[in-house]
Order: C-alpha cells, then structure tokens, then sequence
C-alpha cells in the first residue's frame, strides 16, 4: 500500500523538451493546474452561457461566488479595489477548484507544494507593492508607520513592519500548503489504518470501524478546510490590496 506521501510525488508524464542538460517535462502536477483552470473557466462560460433572470442551478452558484468574492473585497479594500476584482476571482476560484479536485481518490492536490502556493502569493505581494508604488509614490512607504504611531516610536516600528511586510509570501503561501498538506496525510493514515486493520480476520475488522468513522469525518473536515482555505487566502489578498490602495491607514 502506498504510503501518506507519495500521493505528493510530482511525476513525469511526458516530455517537452530538454534545457542545459535538464529534461522539461510535463508532469501530473501541471495536468492538475491545466484542468482546474480549464474546468473553472468552462464552468463559468457554460453557467452564464445564456443567462436568465429565473436562474439555472449552475447559474445561481456561478452568481453566489461572484457576490462573495465582490463582497469580501469590498469589505476589506473599499470601492476602489474592485479594479482587481478579476485576479482575486481568479484566485479564488483556482484555488476553491484546485483544492476540491484533490479531494478525488488519485487526484492531484496542487495546493499541497508550497511552490505553487509560493507563485500565487509572490503575484499578490508584487502586486500590491508595484501598484502601490505607482499610486502613492513615496506616500507608499507609510505602510510602514501606521497612523497615529508616535515617532519616538518609529526606530522600534519601522523595522518590524519591514520584516512583516517582506515574510507576507511566505505567512500567505504556508498557510494553505501546510493545511492541505497535513489534512491530506491525516487522511491516508486513517484510511491505511481500516485497510490495515481489515486484513486480521473478523477481530480486525471489527476494531476497523473506529479508524473508518475518523476517515469518513476527516473527508468532510478537510472539504470544508478546502473552501476555507480558498477563502482566507482571498481574504487576505483583499487586506494586502487594501494597503496598496490606502496606505497608513
């Protein structure tokens, strides 16, 4: 039986090409990214194909994320962030569908390697400074000296909100990537422990059942933890974006 960490193993599926000495392949982990984009965006032409004001089911989820997600980034960067509104569906809808599919026996969880999640943070934090930079100028950089802070205080200030501002990809990134990590290898033991168990007879089967019900309660534990997940890390975007828009406040 195969163990909780090989379900992680980034494989080859077929090469593309080969780059100084290294082979560029295509592997199950791109797979996985390709058909979560490729079922997000056909889940979303299909629902809103010919849209109706007595909606479909399809429909009526495709308008629920829209309103959550437009509500969330209203509610933590204002009016003036919905200029970013489709990167932060985007992600959101990536990362909801990425985390959902990996929840399938021999799918691939993209959201467990930390170099995805890594890529998804660094786009939001080089966002954010890019933009605000340009928005603000110099006026950017009283991220760092939040309102109302005495300057006495800034030698002491300046300096953690520099090295909290720098470690955001990092907090943002190992967040989702350590949940689903550990939710995903929580889950194989317990299910490797029915499987295990089973094979002592009538006894073993009958002390299965404790490791079973676990099993069956981490599976709905760990779908909730996948919406969640996909929330917090939208929320957060939202709350970075807003110290783009509004910085020092």
């Amino acid at each position: 039986m195969a163990g909780p960490i090989e379900q992680f193993e980034i494989k080859p599926i077929f090469t593309l090409f080969e780059f100084a000495g290294h082979e560029i392949a295509f592997t199950n982990s791109a797979a996985h990214m390709v058909g979560a984009a490729a079922l997000g965006g056909v889940l979303l032409l299909l629902s809103m194909r010919a849209p109706s004001l007595v909606p479909t089911r399809l429909q009526s989820i495709t308008e629920l994320i829209h309103e959550f997600v437009s509500k969330t980034l209203r509610d933590n960067a204002g009016e003036a962030g919905m200029r970013f509104f489709p990167l932060v569906f985007s992600l959101f809808v990536f990362i909801l569908i990425a985390n959902l599919v990996g929840m399938f026996p021999y799918a691939f969880t993209v959201t467990s390697h930390v170099i995805v999640t890594f890529s998804f943070a660094l786009l939001v934090f080089g966002t954010v400074t890019l933009y605000g930079i340009w928005k603000n100028g110099l006026g950017f950089f009283r991220l760092f000296l939040p309102q109302g802070v005495p300057l006495i205080l800034a030698p002491i200030i300046v300096p953690i909100e520099i090295v909290s501002y720098i470690s955001r990809p990092i907090s943002h990134s190992v967040r989702l990537f350590a949940v689903m990590l550990a939710g995903h290898i929580t889950l194989k033991v317990f299910a490797g422990f029915v499987v295990s168990m089973a094979g002592f007879g009538t006894i073993g089967i009958a002390a299965a059942i404790l490791p079973l019900a676990m099993t069956v309660a981490l599976t709905a534990l760990e779908l909730l933890m996948a919406v969640i997940q996909a929330y917090i890390f939208t929320m957060l975007t939202c709350m970075y974006l807003n110290d783009a828009i509004h910085p020092g406040h």
